[in-house]
């Protein structure tokens, strides 16, 4: 393997279709595209300045890099990468990518970052921006911490654990989801999805669960959630008081007690409905 130690390089394609090569300590700026083709690449302690850095790239481990604003659209179509210890202040990160890593990862302008990608491990992850995770497929995620609206959307395939997501609409159109023992707070979640579970969960939201197919929840806390799981096929053990329940579509709700259970035959069979207070 090649070995770079230092020094900055400028220009398109700098280091175009590199192999083999280890870089350490150095900076990529005022040029596009630097390591775009490059396979078998270890990057550490080295800042992408501009755009494109990481583009149709295979097989690459990042370590305590830093991608500044203007590397923008950074890793795009490439397969198997992995990030460790990185700070990434750049927008639109991640677009179709294959066998993507993130360890101990912060993402300060995640706008539009991590879109259409599939087997995606994030452990440690932190996120600031709306849209993240749009369309992905196979996602695996523990210690997530995500401040931005929808994430997720889309996704298929997603499991979370040991998380905390501040999101607005997160989890809307997806399919096949399970988080457990995270903190989710956030307006109308999970809306239009299908097959979406959460274990041992705390959720906050006004109007959150609703026109899902196929929603369980397990022992978890909803806080300050009302008009919850209306139009919803539902199974819910709730260990805590719900605001309020609006026309679900059939299933069963228990909770510790309900402000208000709005039931309207007009628009839903609410024989097919069970709404039970846990005792004891």
């Amino acid at each position: 393997m090649d070995i770079i130690v230092g020094g900055s390089f400028v220009g398109e394609r700098a280091l175009f279709a590199a192999k083999n090569l280890k870089i350490t300590k150095a900076r990529f700026f005022d040029g596009e595209s630097p390591l775009k083709e490059g396979e078998d690449l270890s990057v550490t302690a080295c800042s992408f300045e501009w755009k494109y850095p990481l583009w149709y790239c295979r097989r690459v481990a990042v370590r305590e890099t830093y991608f500044a604003v203007a590397a923008r659209s950074g890793i795009w179509y490439t397969e198997n990468i992995s990030l460790s210890d990185c700070k990434i202040d750049a927008p639109k990160t991640f677009r179709r990518c294959k066998g993507v890593s993130l360890e101990e990862v912060e993402i300060l302008n995640a706008q539009e970052t991590l879109w259409n990608c599939e087997d995606v491990s994030l452990d440690g992850v932190s996120v600031r921006g709306d849209y993240f995770g749009m369309g992905c497929e196979g996602v695996r995620a523990s210690g997530l911490r995500i401040s931005g609206n929808y994430a997720f959307d889309g996704g298929r395939d997603i499991v979370i654990k040991n998380s905390v997501l501040y999101s607005k609409d997160a989890f809307w159109n997806c399919k096949n989801v399970t988080v457990a023992d995270s903190v989710i707070v956030g307006e109308y979640l999970g809306w239009n999805s299908k097959n979406v579970k959460f274990i041992n969960c705390d959720i906050e939201s006004n109007q959150g669960l609703c026109y899902m197919d196929g929603v369980v929840l397990e022992n978890c806390r909803l806080k300050n959630t009302d008009l919850a799981f209306e139009y919803s096929r539902v199974r819910a053990d709730v260990d805590s008081h719900i605001d309020s329940v609006k026309n679900p579509k059939s299933g069963e709700i228990v909770a510790r007690s309900f402000g208000e259970v709005i039931h309207e035959d007009e628009y839903v069979d609410t024989k097919k409905t069970k709404i039970f207070v846990r005792l004891g």
